[in-house]
This record gives structure tokens, sequence and C-alpha cells, in this order.
């Protein structure tokens, strides 16, 4: 292959990676846009009967994010102590639940630090495995690589925000 033809795979394999980045960004603007929206009390309600609370969602997608710390390879999760809670557990089977104050915190700091780690990342970075795969498997599969796991964590949140929208609805019923 031609060092042209390298350097426009390279460019161009840049330019998509800053695109998926450029979307989760986004979507977490989105949640914290959500999330500053209403008063902390309405945010106890649940998102539709028998459905998880918007509180606990709030602290899901933060724990999540807060996951791919350690799954990227980039240093232990922030809040340890919120895996049990918010990535093991359905909402309402545990009493104590940080405050929306707390979890605010919590999101800004988790997505601050992951956005310091992102914009140091090569493609090359983006494309290798993360830690949940073998070397072994990664090598049958190279698409269980880091990138994979951004674009999921990315729909992932979309996901939750659709369900947001209910309580969105609800409070303007």
């Amino acid at each position: 292959m031609s060092t042209q033809v390298e350097n426009t795979a390279i460019a161009q394999t840049e330019q998509i990676i800053g695109q998926l980045l450029h979307t989760w960004d986004a979507q977490n603007k989105r949640v914290t846009g959500f999330f500053a929206k209403y008063a902390d009390e309405d945010y106890m309600e649940e998102v539709a009967p028998g459905r998880s609370r918007a509180i606990y969602l709030l602290g899901h997608l933060m724990s999540t994010n807060d996951g791919l710390l350690p799954l990227f390879g980039l240093g232990e999760r922030l809040y340890p102590q919120l895996e049990t809670l918010f990535s093991r557990n359905p909402d309402r089977t545990f009493d104590d639940i940080p405050s929306m104050a707390e979890l605010r915190s919590y999101w800004e700091n988790v997505n601050n630090t992951l956005t310091a780690h992102f914009s140091k990342m090569t493609a090359q970075d983006w494309l290798s495995r993360h830690m949940s795969v073998s070397e072994e498997d990664f090598a049958k599969e190279p698409s269980r690589n880091k990138l994979n796991v951004l674009v999921s964590r990315t729909v992932h949140a979309g996901y939750h925000m659709g369900q947001l929208i209910f309580l969105k609805k609800k409070e303007n019923a």
C-alpha cells in the first residue's frame, strides 16, 4: 500500500473515531440536560408504571460510564461503591441511594475523566482490545475493541434517554 493511501486511510479512521466521540459526548450532554431540567424530587418518580425511577437511571448510566475506566485499561472506577447499586441490581433493591446532587456530580466527574483520557487515545488505541476480552479471543474477533464498546455505550445511553422521555411526558400531562 502506498504512503498516500495509508495516510488517507489513517485520516479517514481518525475522522470516523472523532465522529463517534462527538456522538458519545452529545448523548452525555443530553443526559446532563435532562437531569438539570426538573426539581430533584421529580426524578424520584418512575419513568413508567412498574419501571425504574429516573434517579436510578442516572445512577445506572453513571456507573456504566464509570466502568469504562477499567474496561479500557485507563484506571479503576472512580465510584466503585456504586457498581453494586446501579450495575448489578435493579431499582428499589437497596435502601440508601445517593442524592440527585451527588449523582450529578459523579456523572460530571466520570465523564470529564473519560473525556480527558479519550482525547489522548489514538486510532490504534481505539481499535485495540478491551480488558474483558483475551488476546486469543481478540485475535479471532478484532471487532471486540474499545471503539465498539463506546458505540454500544452510546446506544445504551440513548435507550435510557428514550425511557426518560416518558417522565417528561408525564410531567407535562
